[in-house]
């Protein structure tokens, strides 16, 4: 491999002659080998768009030349575009401001702007981080990715399944089933009510985090190193927001109080709070999936899905629930990321944050599998619940707590005695009710309707 020479404040280093980064690249290179964890592609995608804007903000503003505006700006582009993908290399256990990732992307941008322009113009600090600091950029190429993640990625994804929810909510909501509370029989309910449930949890989600994410609209841009603006115009924070929201398309502000932007991450961990809440339902969703399609003879049995790989390597033609696993340890893994970015935030030490990089590593690992295993849970398993209604019925028939509707007639006790009869006995509610002389049958049969019992009176 070929080589060449670049410098940095501390000297010269060697650096690969195919790559565009630079000295303070390749010192973060060499001297954090710590896991396989890398600086995440939507970190690289904010800061292109950050450092478009930024350069567009200092050629307004006549601090930034024309030309070079324009060559930073072009190679922006490109990194969109996944054209440099190749060129950040660094792990996200570095600097706890993100200072090499910073300057990671300033170096590609002006190692490959100059090869652009044949022509060295374009220096990393001078032009490239121009108005900025890495303490104002890290932290907002953090909320432009969690933003973006969230609203075009993760909200989409939730709207779908309960879309799907509301569809099956619908189709089976006059089959009639067995409550089940304390994980015991409890009175009817329609299946079509049950998912209802479902469905309202992922609206409700939907709207929880989409309301805490209008909290990731603030900026911290123009703020530089301590919050108080040094070497950046007045006007850089506002106009580079502006030109931000432009290009992502969301309502981006210049944070009126920059010295809380760079020292807390307060609205991440608010934000992913409410990640944490959507995992705590796909938990209680899939749970019950799993649960009421277990079986199929000796669980319970009352819901088909799709049988989707072999379950076993020894048990042949045994099926499993795996989707429903798969999202239950993705939803296992949002919760462990939430200690984490709630610890990561709580390190806010004076004027900077300096965890910041574990802090956005694990919030953008919850929106991309929460999107994930919410898509394949979906597609491979939730569209595909069937009523079981042979086994529902079965179930339902069988119910003890059938009895409930006799409370209102015969009295809670004389009620309770007919089912701890009938299941002491292991007869019929109807039998026992005939057998202590509560009720004849045709009553009994006239007052325990389970189609009555899904509703109030």
């Amino acid at each position: 491999m070929k080589f060449r020479m670049e410098h940095d404040t501390l000297g010269e280093v060697q650096v690969p002659g195919d790559c565009y980064w630079g000295a303070q690249t390749q010192r973060s290179y060499n001297n954090f080998k710590i896991g396989s964890e890398k600086m995440p592609a939507e970190i690289i995608r904010a800061f292109a768009v950050m450092k478009k804007a930024a350069a567009a903000a200092n050629e307004k503003l006549g601090i930034l030349d024309p030309k070079r505006a324009k060559t930073i700006r072009d190679v922006c582009d490109e990194i969109l575009e996944g054209k440099l993908d190749d060129q950040f290399p660094l792990a996200v256990w570095q600097t706890g401001s993100g200072t090499q990732s910073n300057m990671n992307i300033n170096e590609v941008i002006a190692n490959r702007g100059n090869e652009i322009l044949g022509e060295k113009l374009l220096h990393p600090n001078d032009h490239v981080n121009k108005s900025q600091s890495s303490n104002d950029t890290f932290p907002t190429a953090m909320h432009i990715s969690a933003l973006v993640s969230i609203e075009d990625r993760l909200l989409p994804a939730v709207r779908m399944l309960e879309e799907t929810f509301h569809d099956l909510s619908v189709r089976y909501q006059s089959v009639i089933k067995t409550g089940r509370t304390h994980l015991q029989d409890a009175t009817p309910l329609t299946l079509g009510q049950e998912i209802s449930g479902w469905e309202e949890m992922m609206r409700k989600n939907g709207q929880m985090i989409h309301s805490a994410a209008e909290n990731l609209k603030e900026l911290a841009l123009g703020g530089t190193a301590v919050g108080t603006g040094l070497n950046a115009p007045k006007e850089f924070g506002t106009l580079a927001a502006e030109e931000i929201s432009r290009l992502t398309g969301k309502e981006f502000i210049s944070a009126p109080n920059k010295f809380h932007s760079l020292t807390s991450k307060d609205e991440l961990v608010f934000t992913h709070g409410a990640l944490k809440a959507l995992a705590v339902n796909l938990m209680k969703i899939a749970n019950d999936v799993r649960w009421l399609s277990s079986g199929p003879r000796c669980g319970i049995g009352e819901l088909t899905i799709p049988a989707n790989e072999p379950g076993s390597s020894i048990m042949p033609g045994k099926v499993n629930p795996t989707q429903c696993e798969a999202l239950t340890m993705v939803s296992v893994q949002v919760m462990a990321n939430d200690v984490a970015v709630g610890m990561a935030a709580s390190q806010g030490n004076f004027e900077l944050n300096v965890f910041m990089p574990v802090c956005i590593y694990n919030f953008l690992q919850s929106v991309v599998l929460l999107t994930d295993s919410i898509r394949s849970f979906r597609d491979h398993c939730a569209v595909g619940i069937q009523p079981n209604l042979t086994k529902i019925n079965e179930n339902l028939d069988r119910s003890l707590m059938l009895v409930t509707a006799l409370s209102p007639h015969i009295g809670y006790e004389n009620a309770a005695k007919i089912a701890q009869t009938a299941q002491r006995e292991g007869t019929t509610l109807k039998q026992a009710a005939v057998e202590l002389e509560m009720l004849s049958a045709d009553r009994f049969d006239e007052l325990v309707r389970p189609e009555k019992m899904v509703a109030p009176f």
